[in-house]
């Protein structure tokens, strides 16, 4: 990118420096200024250059080392180079560096074999010449040019010659440069030093002059070799973020600050990385949310699609419109769909015309009718045979007669349609298996039949401002059916999974009645979108309660209360149903509290029934990290013991007011709040994390409840007790304190609702339990 002719080697070292900007400390030389970020006072364009973070004009507006100038609308680095271009995804920097004085002439007393090396210094700081992008180029006659390593080994040589009678060079520098009047070599990149040797051939004419460039080997046929000596060349320099390598366990650094990049080696450093977006991200990987979801639909000449195209977090759907089927990814991929191939499918009795995404049904000549329906077409009988005054007539009251009963007719295929949409979505959403539990149990089928009709007009055709919050697993409206308050769970998205699992959630609450789990009332299966009712919980979650804002949550009283009704509501799932069923998302998040503060335990989208001749099953890991437990989610082995786990957590989080999911310890092992929690219970330092709320308020039963969760979240399953040991220690532990809203006993109704519950459960065969099991898994 710099011109240098020079009469002594000297001239070669001071030109060649000004390849790279003065000499700065690396990146990670200073940690100190590492948070630099772009803020609302930093300059982000000179002229029509962007300047994009790690780059900036202002102090603490860059990293070190990145720091440029802008002067009458040019972006200089360190005041010498104008910047045209900066690409962060590539880690390249594209300068232009002014020429140097060409006027002394190259030595005519050398003999072979006398050269002379210059050493070029790159000073270790967060730029190179890009690998691969830049070529050495001299320009002259009978000079020879070698660039070497310290160790004086060969990189790259070139010659260039030319004819003794005819000294003139050619006009244009073309790519190949062959070597008649010039020559051109590659540069390997990434080196701190460069050695530079050049020599003039026995016998050359006097006066010989040679020019040396650096110079972007992409743009290199674009200048003439006068237009060359005249103006600023381009070079392409390539830069790290830090002088370190990417840690060996993580794909990402403490640079790549935005939540959707990954670090990565760069090639033309020895140690050094850069930062770039995560796959389907596309932004600054150094800045806070700096990476982007690309919407791929609207670069169809990148993301190729040639049917509908909706865009994800992180990708796109691409499918093929209605009416069409086939690879929605390449051209004329998508298939139009013969309906009339099956006549009985789409409901066409008559003649069928296929048409592009659609086809039109109608009935053949000299009948009328309906030819959506087996018999729909009647044929007309003509009454005068040969008389055309009879046609006529009776052709005029037959048009009367189907213009009267279009409407009529119309209404009846809409029926018929909607009729067969719901069917189909019914058998889509597994109605068979509500069908089971109307056959097996009456009660159950009266309360569980709920039309879609019902759930429109409880919520208003489902209006956004009936939102009343949502899931994993869908969004919640809330209504009023039949004058009572319900919430209505209805899913994001059309996928089997979400629909299994709604109706897992329908097999096990169906058969579920306990004081302290969420009632299910009802179901609907006649859309698309399965629907679920419950009763309407008005306090919200547990998670809200802990976690509000202030030093004053909930008292310490109602704390071990709900935790006592979370863990009679667990037990009652293992121990009391005829099947055990295991609830694998125990949070509290998924608690919920009544306007008494009395616990619900909801969400069972993600729950399994377990053979009571098994103590485990191996199935999919499931479940909320923080909760989750250690064994089940490195083996896939579900016992009862992983709901345990999940309880001590959860007792965990009631005790500290501290959020398991993202909890960090701050003692520099960054230890998770379990671990924590553990290790301050062995040493006695439980003060360190108890909420000091509850050590205001507890009366000497915290150390107990401390220990019982610390036993419930032991890494092995055999050495935690089961729901049914945490139930009665709770209960014990609440007698002794005389905490009697602990020990509210069941009314005489709820008392006998369990029990006919229990009983109802029972009454299933363990063939049927089995197969309802297997039918709906994980």
């Amino acid at each position: 990118m710099v011109a240098i002719s020079s009469r002594g080697v000297m001239m070669f070292s001071a030109s060649l420096l000004l390849l790279l900007p003065p000499p700065v400390a690396a990146a990670a030389a200073a940690p100190a200024a590492a948070a630099a970020t772009a803020g609302t006072h930093c300059t982000s364009k000179c002229g029509n250059i962007s300047i994009p973070f790690p780059f900036g004009v202002e102090p603490g507006c860059f990293r070190p080392g990145f720091n440029v100038t802008c002067a009458d609308d040019m972006l200089l680095l360190h005041n010498i180079s104008e910047i045209f271009d900066i690409n962060l995804a590539n880690g390249t920097l594209d300068i232009y560096v002014q020429r140097v004085d060409q006027s002394l002439p190259v030595p005519q007393t050398h003999d072979i074999g006398n050269w002379d090396v210059v050493g070029v210094g790159l000073d270790g700081g967060p730029y190179t010449l890009a690998a691969g992008r830049n070529k050495l180029v001299v320009i002259g006659c009978d000079v020879q040019a070698l660039l070497m390593d310290v160790s004086e080994d060969v990189l790259s040589t070139c010659a260039a010659f030319c004819s003794p009678i005819n000294k003139k060079l050619y006009q244009v520098a073309s790519p190949d440069c062959s070597g008649v009047g010039c020559c051109q070599a590659p540069i390997l990149a990434g080196l701190d030093v460069y050695l530079l040797q050049f020599r003039r051939f026995n016998g050359s004419w006097s006066g010989n002059q040679a020019t040396v460039y650096i110079v972007d080997a992409d743009l290199l046929s674009s200048y003439r070799m006068d237009e060359m000596q005249e103006a600023a060349l381009p070079v392409v320099l390539e830069w790290v973020i830090s002088n370190s390598t990417c840690q060996s366990n993580s794909t990402t650094a403490p640079e790549c600050r935005s939540s959707n990049s990954f670090c990565k080696n760069s090639t033309a450093f020895r140690g050094g990385h850069r930062c770039h977006c995560s796959e389907g991200y596309d932004g600054n990987p150094y800045l806070v949310d700096g990476c982007k979801d690309i919407d791929e639909c609207k670069f169809p000449e990148i993301y190729p699609c040639f049917g509908d195209c909706n865009n994800t977090i992180g990708g796109y759907l691409c499918q093929c419109p209605l009416g069409f089927e086939g690879d929605a990814s390449v051209p004329t991929g998508c298939k139009d769909v013969d309906e009339c191939v099956h006549p009985d499918a789409h409901s066409c009795y008559g003649i069928c015309k296929n048409l592009p995404g659609s086809f039109q049904c109608q009935c053949p000549q000299g009948t009328y009718g309906d030819p959506t329906t087996k018999g729909g077409c009647i044929t007309i009988k003509n009454s005068f045979p040969g008389s055309k005054i009879a046609l006529v007539v009776s052709s005029g009251f037959i048009l009367l007669i189907v213009a009267l009963a279009a409407p009529f007719i119309t209404h009846k295929i809409q029926l018929r349609r909607v009729k067969r949409l719901k069917e189909k979505f019914f058998k889509q959403n597994h109605g068979l298996l509500l069908q089971q539990l109307i056959s097996q149990n009456t009660d159950i089928g009266e309360r569980m039949i709920i039309t879609l009709r019902e759930l429109e007009k409880a919520t208003d055709n489902f209006d956004k401002t009936r939102e009343v919050g949502g899931g994993g697993h869908g969004v919640v409206y809330k209504g009023i059916l039949n004058l009572h308050v319900v919430a209505i769970k209805k899913s994001k998205i059309v996928v089997q999974r979400e629909i299994d699992d709604f109706i897992n959630e329908v097999a096990i609450l169906s058969q579920v009645n306990h004081r302290n789990v969420v009632k299910l009332l009802g179901c609907c299966l006649e859309t698309e979108v399965p629907l679920l009712v419950y009763e309407f919980i008005s306090n919200g979650t547990l998670y809200h309660h802990l976690h509000v804002e202030g030093a004053i949550s909930l008292s310490w009283d109602d704390r071990l209360r709900i935790v006592l009704e979370v863990a009679r509501a667990l037990s009652y799932l293992h121990s009391s149903t005829s099947m055990p069923i295991y609830h694998r998302d125990i949070k509290s998040s998924n608690v919920l509290l009544d306007d008494s503060l009395t616990a619900k335990v909801s969400d069972f989208g993600a729950s399994r029934y377990i053979p009571i001749d098994q103590t485990g099953v191996t199935t999919a890991i499931q479940g909320t990290f923080g909760y989750l437990d250690p064994m089940y989610y490195y083996t896939g082995r579900l016992t009862a013991k992983s709901d345990v786990f999940s309880f001590g957590v959860l007792t965990m989080e009631l005790l500290t007011r501290k959020k398991p999911f993202v909890y960090r310890s701050g003692d520099g092992d960054g230890d998770g709040l379990v671990s924590h929690f553990s290790s301050l219970f062995r040493e006695g330092k439980l003060a360190d994390i108890i909420d000091p709320q509850v050590m205001e308020e507890g009366n000497g039963d915290i150390q107990e409840v401390a220990a019982l969760a610390v036993v419930c979240t032991k890494l092995k399953g055999e050495d935690r007790p089961t729901m049914r040991e945490v139930e009665l220690i709770l209960e014990n532990l609440c007698a002794k304190m005389h905490n009697t809203s602990c020990t509210t006993p069941y009314s005489r109704d709820q008392i006998l609702a369990q029990g006919v519950t229990q009983e109802v459960s029972r009454q299933y065969t363990m063939e049927e339990e089995i197969e309802l099991s297997a039918r709906y898994p994980r």
